[in-house]
């Protein structure tokens, strides 16, 4: 029996109104290929975040460091997500991936979750081995938040070690994070693959009646549970953003806070606006986009630019703009001019695509 037919199995099991709860595969007498096979999809799925029809249990291998920077490898059942480069792609389960694996990598100063390029090669005994990928996609889950990860496919049982590179932060860098995360980082995560940790995982159905809602799986506990501990990306409260709040507004099913500051880190004697876009529920990053912002007063435009990814101490992720000024009255339309380019798991992936302006007055 495949984890398709087990799922319709624990689905009928729910029906009367309760979540089907798989629990582990093994002790539940499945084989390792009934894990193998995607879970089901929700029907008519809204163009905006929504409650997949499930979730699953993750793993944690280990952790590293090096420098400023820190890593988490952590693993769960091979399972569909899609691909977002210029268009958008669904990676389906295949027979011969063994775990999908995934690692989350942070500033260990500020906690902050980096979106940055990486690469990945597993070794065995000290040689590389063929997992299939060089990389892992960065990738936004409702329970991981903001991680890089994939369907990897390893030669068998045993031990291995996971080489992740990472960097330099492309990103602009100020406040906290200047002059910082400049440099390439090499981490290493020694992990014994076993195929009974994965059948091992819990497995859990969502009611029928509020998959496909619009709304959000928590992520996992960030003080336990099996997050590890290890950030999750969520983006600086908008409570705790500094400057004047011009609104938060909603858009693609992303939120959009947009401040105006006049802190000299950003400006000589002008004014910052910073738009910090974000998931629904969770609040988390969504990194990897292009926005751009026109400035209008009386009817003319004033300003306007490109607005430049940015780490900062105080604002954490966020797109920032600097102008010669900001007035009373001022129309400030920020467009989103490319979605963001991150791989989505179930929940995420028929938002943040199609995106409208939206105008606030300073």
């Amino acid at each position: 029996m495949n984890r398709r037919s087990f799922l319709r199995g624990t689905a009928a099991a729910g029906a009367a109104g309760t979540v089907g709860l798989a629990g582990c595969l093994e002790r539940l007498g499945f084989e390792e290929q009934s894990a193998w096979a995607n879970p089901p999809l929700v029907e008519d799925r809204p163009d905006a975040v929504y409650l997949p029809a499930s979730r699953e249990e993750m793993g944690m291998y280990g952790m590293a460091t090096d420098g400023d920077y820190a890593a988490m490898l952590t693993y769960t059942f091979p399972h569909r997500f899609w691909i977002v480069s210029g268009g958008k792609e669904l990676v389906e389960v295949d027979t011969d991936d063994s775990l999908h694996l995934m690692f989350s990598l942070w500033d260990r100063k500020t906690e902050t979750v980096l979106p940055v390029n990486t690469r990945l090669e597993i070794l065995q005994d000290g040689s590389p081995v063929d997992i299939g990928v060089s990389s892992l996609w960065p990738m936004l889950s409702q329970r991981m938040g903001f991680h890089y990860g994939d369907n990897v496919r390893l030669p068998g049982e045993g031990e291995y070690t996971a080489r992740i590179t990472a960097g330099p932060v492309a990103l602009e860098r100020t406040g906290a994070f200047e002059d910082r995360l400049g440099s390439r980082a090499t981490l290493e995560i020694d992990f014994e693959y076993a195929r009974s940790d994965i059948n091992g995982l819990s497995f859990e159905t969502i009611d029928e009646s509020e998959r496909g809602s619009r709304d959000a799986l928590p992520l996992m506990n960030h003080d336990g549970d099996d997050s590890g501990g290890r950030p999750m990306g969520r983006g600086t409260p908008v409570e705790d953003l500094p400057g004047e709040l011009l609104g938060t507004k909603r858009s693609g099913d992303a939120v959009l806070p947009a401040l105006a500051s006049d802190a000299a880190r950003f400006t000589d004697g002008g004014a910052y606006l910073a738009v910090s876009p974000r998931t629904p529920y969770n609040d988390l990053i969504v990194p990897f986009t292009s926005l751009s912002a026109t400035v209008e007063r009386d009817g003319s435009v004033v300003a306007e630019g490109a607005l430049t990814e940015t780490l900062d101490g105080e604002y954490g992720h966020h797109y920032g703009l600097a102008v010669d000024d900001l007035a009373a009255g001022d129309h400030v339309t920020i467009t989103v001019d490319t979605p963001p380019q991150v791989a989505r798991h179930d929940g995420y992936e028929t938002a943040f695509f199609e995106f409208e302006p939206v105008t606030y007055t300073v």
